[in-house]
């Protein structure tokens, strides 16, 4: 309810929240003005949220690409459903091919993409538009051009300096089309990509998997010593899932079950939940500790236990359990920092988008290539631009992610969704590869217990937890309380990555009147990114 909140905007801020009853909420305004051109043309949000994620291929493709894996929690007016569009390893990937490490570039770091697989399969299940409709505003963008904005083009200059991705076979081609980066302003085309859009558009996908662009991803592969085969493309489709949850301050926050991490999310909020944090200060020092210490808790175990379900030696049941929650909580000292190890709780990384429509439909969708640029392989006479998933899994033997034909790797990408008495309240995300359940966790908090609305929140300094004792502090945080944190043992340093920063997040929540009639929406977009939330 409106209420709910406090409408100061409580820290510097580039934008105010957004009102609405149709909305649409994404790291690049076109991407986001393509949503709402479905939606005025009478699509529901679904529509909306395909339209726009084929769009951020183009205009964000530092982040993600057609190349990319997809997950999307979605309301469709009565309940929840769950997509996992991440892609498993190639038949012909076992332990034996990989020399100490799955790269972390090239063709043998890509996994079977699941993008494109999501986008048709949610237009089957839920779309209102014809699938073709929803592909024309990507098309015109990669067909006429863009101008690059500023914070893309940072991220693009950065990764343009880095050899690992200028040699992959197709980057330069593709993405130097001058032979650096482009600049703020200039045009960027993506020729390929519209030609793969219009296969894409006429087949429903199709010819992405099991057709002209599969065959062309398979002998680039081939021809550049990758193992991907068309087979493996042909075997492709996205799993429909039930998202997991974890009850906070009255509302429940529901995540994709593994192989993601969304479940590192809900495991700091159970911790978070014997801590009440309400009851302190929202920017002080304790404030922080207490989150920081329950999400180095949260990734312990996650890192040590969450891959995809076949192969995980624990459950998630167990994992959440509230009993083990509490033991863990026991362990935090607010008087320190901690190294926490992995528990035993046996009993004996991107874009995000989100769309709502006025008939209550509401979308949370997340797609991304991981780290920047994500293998560096492009096809580059169809635009593909492949992940780096399969970096995520490891050769260590016996560990529950151990790389094998046809497994799927622990994944960073995270849709989420809050709930309040079995009814949406909210669908949102926080892009950045390990900063998402982190930027869950803290956006969460400021909302439930401290009453800012989602913009406020959304602009908020934040904290990064890296490994050990190691976190990175935005500049805009309170020197009293990055002071502070030092004092506790926290080692805070510099960010170093063109990939990694503090996420981006983009929220919708859902309002009421004081008089329980539908009020629409509330929006908020980050201004960590060039985005926007628009509505009508």
């Amino acid at each position: 309810m409106t209420h709910t909140f406090d409408w100061t905007q409580h820290y510097p801020s580039q934008r105010s929240p957004l009102f609405a009853r149709n909305v649409v909420s994404t790291s690049h305004p076109q991407a986001a003005q393509a949503g709402l051109r479905m939606l005025a043309a009478g699509g529901n949000a679904v529509d909306a949220a395909i339209a726009t994620a084929a769009c951020m291929t183009l205009l964000e493709p530092c982040s993600n690409g057609l190349g990319s894996d997809a997950f999307c929690i979605l309301w469709d007016g009565q309940r929840l459903h769950g997509l996992n569009a991440s892609g498993p390893a190639p038949m012909a990937w076992t332990p034996e091919r990989f020399d100490g490490a799955v790269p972390k570039r090239g063709w043998d770091s890509a996994t079977v993409p699941g993008a494109v697989g999501a986008w048709a399969a949610l237009s089957e299940r839920f779309g209102k538009l014809p699938f073709a409709d929803l592909m024309q505003p990507a098309i015109e963008i990669a067909e006429r051009g863009y101008a690059v904005p500023v914070i893309v083009q940072g991220k693009w200059a950065l990764a343009a300096a880095l050899p690992e991705l200028t040699t992959q076979p197709g980057f330069a081609e593709a993405f130097l089309p001058r032979g650096r980066a482009p600049r703020v302003g200039e045009l960027f085309r993506f020729p390929g990509a519209a030609r793969s859009l219009r296969l894409i558009a006429e087949t429903k996908g199709e010819a992405f998997y099991r057709g002209e662009i599969a065959a062309a991803i398979a002998a680039h592969s081939r021809a550049h010593g990758g193992a991907m085969s068309e087979a493996d493309l042909a075997a492709y489709r996205p799993e429909w899932v039930t998202p997991i949850s974890q009850a906070y301050a009255g509302h429940e926050l529901h995540e994709i079950p593994p192989n993601g991490q969304g479940i590192a999310a809900l495991i700091a909020l159970g911790i978070c939940r014997h801590l009440d944090l309400a009851a302190l200060p929202v920017d002080g020092v304790e404030h922080t500790h207490l989150q920081i210490e329950a999400m180095k808790l949260a990734f312990a175990d996650v890192y040590r236990y969450v891959s995809a379900p076949g192969s995980m030696k624990v459950s998630v049941d167990e994992l959440l359990d509230p009993a083990y929650l509490a033991a863990r909580a026991r362990l935090i000292d607010r008087s320190k920092a901690q190294d926490f190890k992995a528990g035993n709780p046996v009993k004996g990384g991107t874009i995000y988008l989100t769309a709502a429509d006025e008939r209550g439909m509401m979308v949370s969708f997340i797609q991304s290539n991981y780290m920047g640029f994500g293998s560096g392989v492009v096809v580059p006479e169809w635009g593909v631009s492949m992940q780096n998933r399969g970096h995520g899994f490891t050769l260590e033997p016996g560990h529950a992610n151990v790389v094998a034909p046809g497994k799927k790797p622990f994944h960073t990408i995270i849709p989420a969704f809050l709930t309040k008495d079995g009814r949406p309240q909210m669908s949102f995300g926080v892009m950045g590869g390990n900063m998402q359940p982190q930027g869950h966790l803290q956006t969460l908090v400021r909302m439930l217990d401290h009453r800012q609305h989602p913009q406020a929140a959304c602009d908020a300094p934040r904290w990064r937890f890296n490994d050990g004792l190691s976190i990175n502090v935005e500049p805009h945080m309170d020197p009293a309380t990055i002071a502070g944190l030092a004092a506790l043992g926290h080692q805070i340093g510099d960010i170093h990555d063109s990939y990694q920063d503090f996420g981006a997040g983009q929220f919708i929540w859902k309002l009421d009147d004081d008089a329980g009639e539908d009020a629409g929406y509330v929006a908020a977009s980050d201004p960590r990114r060039d985005g926007a939330a628009v509505g009508f």
